[in-house]
């Protein structure tokens, strides 16, 4: 499928041929849930998004697949680029929608990339990259787009099957998906080699979703039967590989409007794609994209960004998302919803907040809901009790700060688990520092100087705590750089990785500087006789280590620093 932001022009990513998603999970499990039953791609890197708050608030949508996660070598990146669980764009949209009550699929993969298994040879670092995902996004669905050469990469093919065989036994609740090469007579050799390859790596597929698009078989295809006639073909190469498949491990996805050969897929094709799937009990309804789900304006012209044909906005959305209610086979669906009360907080370090996770039911029966939560920076814990509720019940949610976290706001998803699949909600923790006098701050110890001493700073020359002159309180920090070489004073701290931080402090003096170095690097200075406030903001690392400094240039005089502060 399409991945917009790598796309030179309109036709320049067409698709070889349709794909096919596999979700896989074990033996005996249901098809698709009602939650799941109706999951529309959202290419997160197209400048569209916002189309999916409107779905989602206004048009009863209730999942969506979040596309493309890329492999780059053994890391992981969105398509935009920016790495994943640290992109400033693309986390804050998947977070709104969770709080707007949709579930989230997150895809791999794509016209334009490959999953980690297939550009990362060493499996604990795929198994790691994959747990990432998960654990940044609180998800319990995965899915993995792989087309053109890629889908041959049987090596490749056997790392992915062990990876979803590993996180499997680590995450229960998992469920993945994969994207296959189709054509309207059904799977390529190679995507029933795939089939293959799950088992015998000893995973039973889930659903197996087809992307009915792209036949290349002239523009007057009638393209809701085509999507007919690929899904016929599919199932029964399914039942080739195994006879206990049926159209529960079975979904559909479309791409709504034109396709890149030229034919079309209209509202019609829509209604015969849903009849049939409702017929049939299909265990997913999907379409490429929920960004083209709006007709284009003016001169517009985009295969990535509108549909092509006269519609209104967010029609296919609508002709599709009633099929949620029989995802399951046309019976009565069951599903819940989830909320906190209050969503947010604000705890000083070495305290705890408490709120109350409320569930309800939305249709169906009551059912089993387990609570997990992610998000939480190093040294806050979450903890429920009780940690699984009958839906319609609740649970309080205690967060407890320790006295090592920097001050700020951190966002935690609230994930509530059932068989009909999940809900989040985010928790907004904001943390304040406990220090007082003289302007303590952050995770910085000694961050005013009022102890009289340098501990825990380390200093080189003959630096030392004054009492005058101070910014506030009765001491600060004197550095006291040689004829030959600087004068600095140093603090090592660890703070939440891959976080941004801002560091304040007043100086006064020549060349006076403070910054940070080791797993981050920023600095700043002033050249004053008077106190003023310095600020330099930074991101951290992996590890969340960084040393905080104050020095003075040599061959100047001494520099005076106080009241230091991390938020």
């Amino acid at each position: 499928m399409r991945l917009a932001r790598f796309a030179a022009s309109a036709g320049a990513l067409a698709l070889a041929a349709t794909g096919v998603t596999v979700a896989l999970a074990p033996a005996g499990s249901a098809a698709g849930s009602s939650v799941y039953s109706v999951a529309p791609y959202v290419d997160m890197s197209n400048g569209q998004e916002g189309l999916l708050d409107t779905a989602i608030t206004g048009h009863g949508l209730k999942a969506y697949t979040a596309a493309f996660v890329l492999g780059e070598g053994c890391t992981q990146i969105w398509g935009d680029t920016l790495p994943i669980g640290n992109d400033s764009y693309t986390d804050p949209e998947i977070a709104r929608a969770k709080s707007e009550g949709a579930s989230v699929i997150i895809s791999s993969g794509g016209a334009s990339g490959e999953p980690l298994a297939w550009t990362c040879s060493t499996q604990s670092s795929i198994d790691a990259g994959y747990q990432a995902i998960i654990n940044d996004y609180g998800v319990t669905q995965l899915d993995f787009d792989v087309e053109g050469a890629a889908i041959a990469d049987t090596a490749a093919a056997a790392r992915q099957m062990q990876a979803m065989k590993d996180l499997k036994a680590s995450n229960p609740n998992l469920k993945f998906s994969m994207t296959l090469p189709v054509l309207t007579s059904g799977l390529t050799g190679d995507g029933v080699n795939i089939i293959k390859a799950a088992k015998t790596a000893g995973i039973k597929i889930d659903v197996v979703n087809i992307m009915a698009m792209d036949y290349y078989a002239g523009t007057g295809t009638e393209m809701g039967q085509a999507a007919v006639s690929a899904a016929k073909a599919t199932l029964a190469q399914m039942q080739s590989v195994d006879s206990g498949y049926t159209y529960a491990n079975l979904g559909i996805t479309p791409m709504i409007g034109k396709n890149d050969d030229g034919s079309t897929f209209t509202l019609a094709d829509a209604q015969t794609v849903e009849s049939f799937a409702a017929q049939n009990s299909v265990g997913r309804l999907s379409f490429w994209s929920a960004n083209r789900d709006q007709p284009c304006s003016g001169s517009a012209n985009s295969l990535s960004t509108c549909s092509e044909i006269s519609q209104n906005s967010l029609a296919f959305t609508d002709a599709f998302v009633p099929y949620e209610g029989s995802g399951t086979g046309g019976g009565t669906t069951t599903d819940f919803s989830l909320s906190l009360s209050p969503g947010s907080a604000s705890v000083a370090q070495g305290g705890s907040a408490t709120a109350t996770v409320a569930t309800a039911v939305t249709s169906g029966s009551a059912e089993s809901v387990s609570l997990a939560a992610s998000g939480a920076p190093s040294g806050v814990s979450v903890s429920f009790s009780p940690t699984s509720v009958t839906s319609g019940g609740s649970s309080t949610l205690t967060a407890t700060v320790g006295s090592s976290v920097a001050a700020g706001t951190y966002p935690i998803t609230v994930t509530g688990t059932a068989a009909s699949g999940s809900h989040s909600a985010t928790y907004s923790l904001t943390v304040t520092s406990s220090g007082s006098g003289g302007g303590g701050g952050g995770s910085l110890t000694n961050a005013g100087f009022e102890t009289g001493s340098l501990s825990p700073w380390t200093c080189t020359g003959g630096s030392s705590v004054v009492s005058s002159p101070v910014h506030s309180g009765s001491h600060s920090l004197q550095v006291t750089p040689s004829s030959s070489s600087t004068g600095e004073c140093d603090q090592t701290v660890t703070l939440s990785a891959n976080h941004s931080y801002t560091l304040t402090a007043w100086v006064q003096g020549p060349y006076a500087y403070i910054g940070v170095s080791g797993g981050a690097t920023a600095s700043t200075w002033s050249n004053s006789s008077s106190w003023n406030q310095l600020t330099v903001s930074f991101t951290t690392g992996s590890s969340g280590t960084v040393t905080v400094y104050a020095h003075g240039w040599y061959g100047q005089s001494n520099v005076n620093a106080d009241d230091f502060t991390l938020s």
